[in-house]
């Protein structure tokens, strides 16, 4: 069988496509995710079919593509993508797996580990990270990097696709105003992640990180002022 390597995931290497399946290293807390999730019926992740004979997991494979890149979205994909998240969330709610929690986060709801069919965000992968946690977590991090860059410098317009992310979300209007603080935390908590996983790229991604946070923080009143 041809194994062909998928290598936009950051953290776990040696994932390879054979046909219409995923090979992935064992993972027992996805194993058991991706169980809860089909057991409710969200299809929007991958299905878990067991292992092969090199105790590899088996995943489905969900035809699409996946950005190498962040970049701006428009806001339907940035709806799509907060609608999704929440479903995700939701199926999560009360299980074994959320434990103490509210819900299982995914931990890195990024561009990067959605799959786009027809333009629009379709499914999440790659949960590497996943695990219990606060919804905020997630959106925190999902604010950031589908809506917030420092490079364009158009902190109304991001702003406003913060907000479109929260709606679509649907998150509580008294949590509001912890979002903002979500995404500094975040944003934080990535460059920390990056300093003790020393590579190739950590430099520049803790770098990014810093740069990120002083540009939020700088337009903090603008972002709480649209998002509240």
């Amino acid at each position: 069988m041809t194994e062909l390597p998928l290598n936009g995931g950051r953290l776990t290497p040696g994932v390879v496509r054979i046909k219409n399946t995923v090979r992935r290293p064992s993972s027992p807390f996805t194993a058991d995710l991706l169980h809860l999730l089909a057991e409710r019926g969200f299809t929007a992740a991958p299905k878990y079919l067991g292992q092969d004979d090199s105790g590899r997991d088996i995943l489905t494979y969900i035809d699409g593509w996946v950005p190498a890149r962040f970049q701006r979205w428009s806001d339907d994909q940035i709806a799509a993508a907060g609608a999704l998240l929440r479903a995700f969330h939701d199926a999560t709610r009360g299980s074994h797996l959320a434990a103490s929690h509210p819900v299982v986060c995914h931990h890195d709801p990024g561009p990067n580990n959605f799959v786009f069919q027809d333009d629009v965000p379709t499914a999440l992968i790659d949960f590497d990270l996943a695990a219990p946690g606060d919804p905020l977590e997630d959106l925190g991090y999902a604010a950031w990097t589908w809506c917030i860059a420092s490079k364009y410098a158009d902190p109304t317009r991001q702003a406003h696709q913060v907000r479109v992310l929260t709606d679509a979300y649907g998150l509580p209007a008294a949590q509001r105003s912890a979002l903002v603080p979500a995404i500094l935390n975040c944003q934080l908590r990535n460059a920390d992640f990056w300093t003790q996983r020393p590579c190739a790229e950590s430099v520049d991604r803790v770098g990014w990180s810093h740069r990120e946070y002083v540009f939020t923080s700088l337009n903090r009143h603008v972002f709480e002022a649209v998002v509240s």
